[in-house]
Formats: C-alpha cells, structure tokens, sequence
C-alpha cells in the first residue's frame, strides 16, 4: 500500500472543514464557556502566537484527515466497500471510542472541569465525524 495513494483533495477539504468546525465551536457558540473553562482571557488569547496555534492546528487537522483518508483506502484494497453512512460512523465511533475516552482521562487527572470535558469531547466527535463524511463523499 502507498502511504500517499490518497485523495488529497479530500484530505485537505476534510482538515479544512474541521478547522472551520473548531473555528464556530470555540469561538461563537463555545467561546466563552471555553475560555472560562481554561482560565484563559480574551486578552490572553490575543497575546498568544496566532500563526504557531493556528498553523500547528491546521497540520494536526491534516494529519487526521490524511490518517482517515489512508484508513479508508486501506479499507478499500483489502476488499471493503464501505457505504456513505459506514464511513461516517467510523469518524463518529473513532470519536467516541478513542479520542473522547483519551481526553477524559486526561481531564480527570489533571483536575479539570466536566463542563470543559463536554465542550472539548463535543468538538471532537462533531470534527472526526466531519472528516469522515468529506471523506465519504469524496473516495
């Protein structure tokens, strides 16, 4: 299997749609339980290095997105034929059992709030679930 034998298309449209997901999550419709969740202000959010957190983010978008794009051509070479709906319960259960799961672990050692928890996982499941229908709509 080539690693790269992927939609690149699709790769970058799913970090993409993802990035603009996170983009609403955190910032009109969560922005300001989040940041209430973090501790962090308005102002300290502005201080930080916008072109490190937003360029780090969009790499590790791609990253996910490339990951489920190879995972599905995978998939494929071995013979599956995966519907639509398959494809984007993968992202949703990939979600829900894997990433939300790790997060709350480590939410529970490091102390922090079930209110952060439920904002962050939230984002999460609606980000893999994205990534998995662009990629569904696009092999």
């Amino acid at each position: 299997m080539d690693l790269f034998a992927v939609n690149w298309i699709a790769v970058a449209l799913g970090a993409l749609t993802g990035f603009v997901i996170g983009g609403l999550w955190y910032g009109p419709l969560l922005g300001k339980q989040w940041l209430s969740a973090v501790g962090l202000s308005e102002e300290d959010v502005q201080n930080g290095h916008m072109a490190k957190i937003y360029g780090g983010a969009f790499l590790l978008s791609v990253v996910i997105s490339w990951t489920m794009a190879h995972t599905f051509q995978s998939y494929a070479e071995l013979g599956a034929d995966l519907s639509i709906f398959a494809k984007v319960m993968t992202g949703f259960g990939v979600a829900l059992g894997f990433v939300v799961p790790a997060i709350g672990i480590n939410y529970l050692f490091s102390q922090k709030t079930m209110k952060l928890f439920w904002i962050d996982a939230g984002y999460w499941l609606l980000f893999f679930t994205a990534v998995a229908a662009v990629h569904a709509y696009m092999p």
